[in-house]
């Protein structure tokens, strides 16, 4: 039960922290502390519901354990899809090296505003699944 409210209250933090840091346009250091927590507490969450399985403890509703494990997923596909809007930035680029200071700046800050809006998505997408997770849970 603690570690389930540790991955809604990380996983609200952090989508929270990110959209409004994602919608000022303000690239956000925290923001990555703080979804490395959230991942973490998923990941702890995930683990515990398995080894419970394992042991032979049953879910109250088969949902249950397919939105617990789709917690999982989400996580692993969102940094996917965070290194390929970073690659498809860069791959706009010519020469790296032939770009200015200022111009390197604003590529990294583009990039940092990409991967940080594809992984509030993917931390909201946590957040409602934990949610549910919750809600079947009993």
């Amino acid at each position: 039960m603690i570690v389930g409210i540790a991955v809604l209250a990380s996983n609200a933090v952090a989508a929270a922290w990110g959209a409004v840091s994602w919608l000022r346009g303000f690239p956000s250091h925290p923001f990555w502390w703080l979804l490395r927590v959230a991942q973490a507490t998923v990941i702890v969450q995930v683990v515990i519901g398995l080894l419970l399985l394992a042991r032979g403890a049953s879910a109250p509703d088969g949902l249950h354990v397919a939105y617990g494990v789709a917690l999982l997923a989400v996580t692993v596909i969102a940094e996917g899809t965070r290194l390929g809007a970073a690659q498809r930035l860069i791959e706009d680029v010519p020469d790296l090296d032939a770009l200015d200071r200022d111009e390197q700046v604003a590529l990294a800050r583009r990039v940092s505003l990409a991967e940080m809006g594809v992984m509030t998505v993917g931390v909201l997408l946590v957040l409602t699944l934990s949610l549910r997770a919750y809600q079947t849970g009993g």
